[in-house]
């Protein structure tokens, strides 16, 4: 278990749900009026965006070179 949270995999788990949390948050508080915004006009499609921009902004700093 310990080797599991030092691992890159946690991190990208961590940031995975937080971004389809901030996701699905936009959808509820900003969103789009009617269904002409692809991201934002359902929650799954917010979320599943917010979730994988989560994973690549934690990649891009725990890649090493």
């Amino acid at each position: 278990m310990i080797t599991f949270l030092k691992s890159k995999f946690f991190w990208q788990l961590v940031f995975g749900i937080l971004g389809a949390i901030a996701g699905f948050m936009y959808w509820r508080h900003v969103g789009c009026a009617g269904d002409t915004c692809i991201i934002s006009s359902t929650w799954y499609m917010s979320s599943a965006y917010g979730a994988v921009f989560g994973v690549l902004l934690v990649r891009i700093f725990t890649e090493k070179n």
